[in-house]
Formats: C-alpha cells, sequence, structure tokens
C-alpha cells in the first residue's frame, strides 16, 4: 500500500493538533508534513492550494478538505469509517460536508489548540 501524505497548516495549533491525532489514530501508514516545511510541489501542489486547504496524497490521487478527511477515513479498516468515508463523497452529504470545512476552517482560530495564528486572511477559505 501506498503511504498517505497529509500536508496541513502547520502554523495553525488547531491543524496540527488534527493531523497529529489523525497520525497517531490511524490504523494505515500516513506521514503529516506542515507545508510550511514541504516542498509542496513534489506532491503536485501550489503553495496557495496548501495554504486553503488540508491535503491527502495518495499516490497520484490529491484530496482536499473535506475529501481528505473522507479519504482517511476509507482508507482505515473500520467498516464504520468507510462507510462514513463513502457518504462524505455522495451528494448531498458531499455539500454538507464541505460546508462544515469551511466553517472549521473560517473558524479554526477560536476552536480549542487554535491560535490568533491560524486565522485565514479575511476569515475565509479559498476555493482553489
Amino acid at each position: 500500500m501506498t503511504m498517505a501524505t497529509l500536508i496541513f497548516d502547520g502554523d495553525c495549533g488547531f491543524c496540527t493538533t488534527a493531523a497529529s491525532w489523525a497520525v497517531r489514530h490511524s490504523k494505515v501508514p500516513i506521514h503529516s508534513l506542515p507545508w510550511q516545511f514541504t516542498d509542496v510541489t513534489r506532491f503536485g501542489l501550489l503553495i496557495p492550494q496548501t495554504q486553503a486547504h488540508v491535503w491527502l496524497v495518495v499516490g497520484d490521487e490529491k484530496f482536499r478538505g473535506h475529501e481528505a478527511i473522507a479519504k482517511w477515513l476509507i482508507l482505515q479498516p473500520n467498516k464504520l469509517y468507510k462507510l462514513a468515508g463513502q457518504i462524505m463523497f455522495i451528494p448531498p452529504f458531499c455539500f454538507i460536508f464541505a460546508g462544515l470545512y469551511r466553517l472549521v476552517a473560517r473558524f479554526r482560530h477560536r476552536l480549542p489548540g487554535g491560535t490568533p495564528a491560524c486565522k485565514l486572511p479575511g476569515g475565509q477559505v479559498s476555493n482553489r
């Protein structure tokens, strides 16, 4: 199995905590990298993309935002996690989870572990 790589905002305490949790609780090999200390171009990504969303790269496939979370769930051996991840890709659920991801990303500086450095410029998540 190809190792999955989680690329996140290393300046954000909430994101760092969430990425560490994902790695610690994963039943499959996963590596996490803050975009600030990574040559993201080797994953076929650009810095503005990694500033705007969390990414999960599995082989040649790239997943961003809520889809990265969904793919992480699908990779797990637990059947309920797999089902939850698959549901997150299906309309209308994918729209709901995309909205939830944008909401969390917008207010991540107010969540546990969040700091003022977590706040995105303009308080918005990019649609890139």
